[in-house]
């Protein structure tokens, strides 16, 4: 029903990303705990778009992509406080900030798109 497949492919490449900061992270408890929680969230944005993608109605995309914008503000939060702590420059993880901003306006603007379509 619903396929952007560049967004297929942004999405996948942003997990791979945020697995490779992941990976870069410092050993420190408040290092590794920040990193969990947005390896998680990070991660969890492709696999959810990948649902999204195979919504069965618009209600059910709507409430899919829905679930991927939660989880990249979600990411987003847990980037900012990576940089905001000083466990990570924001010079190094600004291409990655930049790309779940982006991501996370296009998925905005595909629910409105839906909910204005459904109207």
């Amino acid at each position: 029903m619903f396929k952007n497949p560049d967004l297929r492919i942004r999405t996948k490449q942003f997990a791979l990303r945020i697995i490779r900061m992941y990976g870069a992270l410092p050993t420190t408890t408040q290092a590794q705990v920040l990193g969990k929680q947005v390896l998680r969230s990070g991660t969890s944005v492709a696999a959810n778009y990948r649902e999204a993608c195979r919504a069965r109605s618009d209600a059910e995309l709507i409430s899919k992509l829905g679930i991927v914008s939660q989880e990249l503000d979600e990411s987003l939060l847990w980037l900012e406080l990576l940089v905001e702590s000083g466990i990570f420059s924001e010079a190094r993880l600004r291409d990655l900030i930049g790309e779940c901003e982006e991501l996370l306006k296009m998925t905005v603007t595909a629910i409105k798109r839906t909910k204005s379509r459904k109207s």
